[in-house]
């Protein structure tokens, strides 16, 4: 007896311990008043250049919205009380500004408590829809541009489970998914199950991502059929005439033709994959009449994708991609791949694009040497194709002449070279009311740029002749600033609004007019900073080099009125996420704005700049591949080059504490953190929030990495910082919310390196955040994270003995 009451004391007491400091925490002031400042509006501006709204949106939800029930079923989180998404953020307050007199006007009549989304003009810019959801359900409103008046459309509630729940049809119609059932049918949980779940492969090769949130059981598809059925209803604006369109059905999207007479939709067939979210279940691709419903035409039968190809350059081997040709009535297009969706095999052409109509034969308008990746349309005359190659690091811009079929390469350029991208087209409204190509009186296009060059990104504007291929710039953001086009209003003019800043002036809205003997330049907002406790502090670009010469830049932020000879050497923390190049070129870029509004956000490193810490925000970590090996072949030794660097860099410039420097990130960063604990002795500490740690659980890739574990297995247990866990000495804080739906990221991942690392006497802290998914949103968990981050960076690094030997700049090679 004596024996079991001492080994009850023991096991409580190691209990007690493990699960010690209990309770939701908040940080110090400085960091509180940060989360809880109230950020500028949104700003949704018409294309006329008219009007703007001004959307207020949600203040952070607490951790009881959050633990409010939810169905993760199908790779959707659903609310069960009201048929929409569950973790919404919301608008809560509408206003529209008049952009010419700068008044602003109240909405009248929206709901009481108003929680909106989906915000859509009408093709006229007179009318404003959205969505309001309420635990209840969901409902649909309109809002009058003349007379700032809201109104609910329909009494009935939407589902807005899955993709759209609502769209325009012209001016004053509006079609919209009804919901069929009340809750009171839901399907009934069975008390005990009725057999075993049972999956079975019969010899054919069905490789999967790691998805979450999927169907397990016959009671999740009844769940699933239940919550995604919906009714598809026409409403007038006007005198709020309802047609009903069609059946019900499971419509996993939808859109309406041009011409506004058909839709397009793909309803969900049985069987519902176990493998795959809602997007990989069969399918029906079909013409359905705007009207009544019926069905015109069926365009394909498609199987589930379980068997199809996974890799970065692989497609499904049946027609994908169905859309509208925008500039069109009723024109059909759609993708299918011409080497059975196997990007690697040897094929001349990769895809074909087929068109038809609702009435005709599918014909080819032309095929791609490398991956179909889109279409902007413009005229019978023009259209622009892009296409482009994982595995190459290629993008190319055709020039199709949609008459014709005839196709050819405008512009081609390294998808990791910022500085040659040339930028999207400019497009506007054409008579049915659908964004196409803007062509100038002269035939040249406009392409808005992020202007990405060696002094960081300046947004441009400018015009392209597609029969020369030269370019001429019309606008530039000018250095000290970072401004770029929001809308282009009148081409001819170069009249467009612009959204300007700069590391001391608040974003805003501004109205530019080039075109005129003295152009225009009005503000057309007027938002202050919601960040007070941010200015003064010091904010620059920093550029420095790795020991094998590639370039590396890191956003550096300095605590106010920081003087290095009174104030002495700064802790120090890096922030980062490894990003993957095939050239050192490609990899050195600048990348980013030094001009940008210091803006902050719950995950930010930022708040440590308030707390006396130099950080380093966004430090650059390539890997690149050479010699022929793939970037993660030199994985390890390349991280350690990169955060040796930048260490060696803020140690130089007499800011930074070499030996009391910590590293985080979330996500890939955690991976990152973690493997530099494990294979460095460079940092003081480690923070890593919603990681990965063993990749044999992402067995077939991750990230860029194409390759499966069972074709490389050396680099998927080389990189996996749970492989080397009796190595990890260095203290690490492992964030992980409790419900992470993002693939390979589960929490289990978290649980498992923590283990490891207690196992072998490692200093480490497990914080699982109550109902989070792999962004953190609640107010209490957002806190406490901080809380948390705040004090494993003051014990191990901040009040770290400074002269302790063993890390920083000074260590060689630790790998």
């Amino acid at each position: 007896m004596r024996s079991l009451l001492l080994f009850y004391f023991l096991f409580s007491a190691v209990f007690l311990f493990a699960q010690d400091d209990q309770g939701y925490k908040t940080p110090p002031k400085d960091i509180l008043d940060l989360v809880l400042a109230k950020p500028t509006p949104f700003v949704n501006v018409d294309n006329k250049g008219e009007w703007m709204l001004l959307l207020e949106r949600s203040p952070l939800p607490s951790v009881e919205e959050l633990a409010q029930p939810e169905l993760r079923i199908a790779g959707i989180r659903i609310n069960p009380n009201n048929f929409g998404p569950s973790r919404s953020v919301y608008s809560v307050e509408f206003k529209l500004k008049n952009i010419k007199n700068g008044e602003v006007y109240e909405v009248k009549g929206l709901p009481e408590k108003i929680r909106g989304s989906a915000v859509q003009w009408n093709p006229s810019q007179n009318k404003i829809a959205f969505t309001n959801a309420t635990n209840k359900d969901i409902s649909l409103w309109v809002i009058d541009v003349a007379t700032q008046a809201a109104t609910q459309i329909v009494a009935e509630p939407l589902n807005a489970v899955m993709g759209s729940a609502y769209a325009w049809v012209g001016d004053n119609e509006i079609i919209y998914k009804a919901v069929t059932k009340t809750l009171d049918q839901q399907p009934g949980k069975p008390l005990a199950p009725t057999g075993p779940v049972i999956q079975e492969s019969k010899g054919k090769a069905a490789a999967s991502r790691t998805y979450q949130d999927l169907i397990k059981s016959g009671y999740d598809e009844a769940l699933f059929e239940f919550y995604s059925t919906a009714q598809l209803k026409k409403i007038s604006v006007v005198d709020q005439k309802m047609v009903a369109v069609g059946q019900p059905g499971i419509y996993g999207t939808w859109s309406i033709s041009p011409d506004k007479q058909y839709l397009l939709v793909r309803a969900i067939n049985k069987p519902f994959s176990y493998l795959f979210p809602w997007f990989g279940f069969p399918h029906t691709i079909q013409v359905l009449d705007a009207n009544t419903g019926a069905r015109v035409k069926v365009l394909a039968q498609n199987p589930s994708n379980e068997g199809q190809p996974i890799g970065f350059d692989d497609v499904v081997n049946f027609p994908r991609q169905f859309d509208w040709r925008d500039d069109e009535p009723a024109t059909i297009s759609y993708v299918q791949a011409l080497d059975k969706g196997l990007g690697k095999s040897k094929s001349e052409y990769r895809d074909a694009f087929m068109t038809t109509t609702v009435t005709g034969e599918a014909k080819e308008l032309f095929k791609t040497k490398r991956r179909y990746n889109g279409i902007t349309w413009g005229n019978k005359d023009l259209a622009l194709v892009y296409e482009g190659s994982f595995a190459e690091r290629k993008s190319r811009i055709n020039k199709l002449n949609p008459s014709t079929g005839s196709i050819d390469s405008l512009y081609e350029r390294s998808s990791n070279d910022n500085y040659a991208d040339i930028g999207t087209p400019v497009t506007k409204q054409n008579e049915f009311g659908r964004e196409v190509l803007l062509v100038q009186k002269n035939g040249e296009l406009l392409l808005d740029a992020n202007g990405a060059g060696p002094k960081g990104n300046l947004p441009l504007l400018q015009s392209w002749n597609l029969k020369t291929g030269q370019r001429k710039l019309l606008w530039q953001s000018e250095e000290g600033y970072y401004e770029y086009v929001v809308n282009v209003i009148d081409a001819e003019k170069m009249l467009f609004v612009t959204r300007r800043e700069s590391p001391v002036q608040t974003p805003n809205y501004y109205l530019r007019e080039l075109r005129k003997k003295k152009p225009v330049f009005i503000a057309i907002t007027d938002f202050k900073n919601p960040y007070a406790q941010l200015e003064g502090i010091a904010k620059q670009k920093i550029s420095y080099k790795r020991a094998d010469g590639i370039d590396l830049t890191a956003d550096l932020y300095l605590p106010k009125g920081y003087d290095a000879k009174k104030d002495g050497l700064l802790p120090v923390l890096i922030w980062a996420y490894p990003r993957e190049y095939k050239s050192a070129a490609d990899a050195a870029q600048v990348r980013g704005s030094k001009y940008t509004f210091t803006t902050i956000s719950g995950g930010s490193p930022l708040f440590w700049v308030t707390q006396g810490y130099a950080v380093m925000d966004n430090a650059e970590m390539p890997i690149v591949g050479t010699d022929g090996k793939e970037p993660n072949d030199n994985f390890i030794p390349q991280l350690y080059l990169n955060a040796h660097a930048a260490i060696q860099a803020i140690a130089k410039m007499g800011i930074g504490d070499s030996n009391r420097v910590a590293v985080g990130g979330h996500s890939y960063g955690a991976f990152m953190t973690a493997n530099l604990l494990a294979h460095t002795k460079l940092f003081k500490a480690g923070i890593a929030r919603s990681g990965a740690y063993n990749r044999t659980l992402t067995p077939f890739g991750f990230q860029a990495e194409e390759r499966t574990y069972w074709q490389s297995p050396e680099v998927y247990y080389n990189m996996s910082p749970f492989s080397y866990a009796d190595k990890i000495k260095t203290p690490l804080l492992l964030i992980h919310g409790e419900m992470d739906n993002n693939p390979g990221t589960f929490p289990i991942q978290t649980e498992r390196l923590y283990n490891a690392i207690q196992g072998h006497g490692g200093t480490v802290r497990y914080v699982q955040l109550p109902y989070e998914s792999h962004g953190y949103t609640s107010k209490e968990n957002i806190l406490h994270m901080l809380w948390e981050q705040n004090q494993w960076l003051d014990k191990y690094v901040k009040n770290a003995d400074k002269n302790k030997p063993g890390t920083g700049a000074s260590e060689k090679k630790s790998f």
